[in-house]
């Protein structure tokens, strides 16, 4: 298995020896990770790798009964939870809407972190509201109510008010998995963007292929821990794809970007391979 310290000092946000156990099953043990300002980090695995927990872990939803997380090098269990939003922006797996709120004033929620006492948004945060939303080819919908919109839209927003945040770090929880693939491919360029830009960024993606274009290292999880960590090219290798995920892939480069492709094989190529390989002397 490969280490997933690398120069935690440093991180943004960085996870040690995290453990987490539902009462019912499932969770984390030992789980080291970081994430530095200018890249963005892939966390993959397959369905109960323990993805979700993790992302609960390392934005203070979940507290962790081993190990602990800093966020810019502070202990995120000491910090209020307006630092913590000031720092972490969350765009959730699912984001639920308890009010029919219009969609510029969702966005606006991610500038309440930054107002004082009971402030009232300025002129300067509506205008990065919309500038956010612009942003995310959501800027159409900005006088719609939230609870109008498809599923794909709401993310669209829901990304637009991470943005609007202006928070150093960004925790993505499978952000892409209502969006077609135009948004899809949008919201990673944004995203792209905002680490070139100095953001930090950690992006759980069920996508191999998007975690093989965006991500500048990846973690893969299997059972609750660390499968393999490193370089991207250098992790999503046949060999630890196969163990982490339990069926056969097949793993070449993309001739345009040379970037990784990442194809899972149907029980009829499998069987076929398997015939080839008996066959071999």
């Amino acid at each position: 298995m490969a280490d997933a310290r690398v120069g935690a000092a440093d991180a943004a946000l960085a996870g040690a020896g995290l453990g987490f156990r539902y009462a019912s099953g499932g969770g984390v043990t030992g789980v080291d990770l970081e994430v530095r300002a200018g890249e963005v980090v892939g966390l993959l695995g397959p369905n109960g790798s323990g993805k979700s927990t993790l992302v609960r872990l390392l934005s203070g939803v979940l507290a962790p009964v081993a190990g602990r997380v800093r966020l810019l090098g502070d202990d995120l269990a000491a910090l209020p939870r307006a630092e913590i939003a000031r720092r972490l922006a969350v765009v959730p797996q699912e984001p639920r809407f308890d009010l029919p709120f219009g969609v510029l004033e969702t966005v606006l929620l991610g500038r309440h972190p930054h107002l004082a006492g009971v402030a009232f948004e300025s002129e300067r945060d509506l205008a990065l509201a919309r500038a956010a939303l612009e942003r995310c080819g959501a800027l159409h919908l900005a006088e719609r109510a939230i609870d109008e919109l498809s599923a794909g839209e709401r993310q669209r927003v829901v990304f637009a008010r991470a943005l609007a945040q202006e928070a150093p770090v960004l925790l993505l929880d499978e952000p892409a998995s209502f969006l077609d693939l135009r948004y899809q491919v949008e919201l990673f360029d944004r995203t792209r963007e905002l680490a070139d830009g100095g953001r930090a960024v950690l992006a759980v993606l069920h996508d191999l292929n998007l975690a093989a274009e965006y991500c500048d290292r990846v973690i893969l999880l299997a059972g609750g821990r660390v499968e393999a960590a490193g370089a991207t090219a250098a992790t999503l290798t046949y060999a630890n794809l196969t163990r982490a995920y339990g069926t056969e892939v097949y793993v070449d480069l993309n001739d345009l970007t040379g970037a990784l492709v990442v194809t899972p094989l149907s029980a009829r190529a499998r069987a076929r391979l398997a015939a080839e390989r008996s066959e071999r002397p």
